[in-house]
């Protein structure tokens, strides 16, 4: 009876929140006639005092204004608590409907984004459900370096 008390009493101090999702980078890993592939590279940061697993992600990226895909990424992942964990997104995209100038912002240094989605998370409080949302400037690592 012990063990249930002191299980109440650790979950009643339990807090949620949300962690920080950040993407740092766009790497090209793919360029054909059809189109392409990149990896979005996202820096997660899990403030909490417990350790969160993601069931679940879903994300869309613009670049430069052009939506460039949907991603799904319905592998677990497992964050740690109180720390930064690296998490790559795979995107597919094709030229068809992108517009004539789509590949050459492949070809810069930076680009604009804009990131929208969510992630699913299991939780010692439950399933939670956090929005994925963020735009500035992120490097482009070249599938050539």
């Amino acid at each position: 009876m012990r063990k249930v008390l002191w299980a109440c009493a650790t979950l009643g101090r339990l807090s949620f929140t949300e962690p920080d999702i950040t993407l740092q980078e766009i790497d090209i890993t793919g360029v054909g006639l059809t189109g392409g592939t990149f990896d979005l590279v996202f820096d997660v940061w899990n403030p909490n005092d417990y350790r969160l697993h993601s069931t679940r992600l879903e994300v869309g990226i613009d670049l430069e204004g052009t939506h460039f895909g949907d991603a799904l990424l319905d592998r677990p992942l497992d964050l740690s608590p109180t720390n930064h964990s690296r998490v790559v997104v795979p995107v597919r995209f094709a030229w068809a409907g992108l517009g004539a100038g789509a590949k050459a912002l492949l070809t810069r240094q930076a680009l604009g984004y804009a990131v929208t989605g969510r992630v699913f998370l299991d939780t010692p409080l439950g399933t939670k459900t956090v929005g994925l949302t963020g735009k500035g400037n992120v490097p482009l690592m070249k599938l050539l370096k």
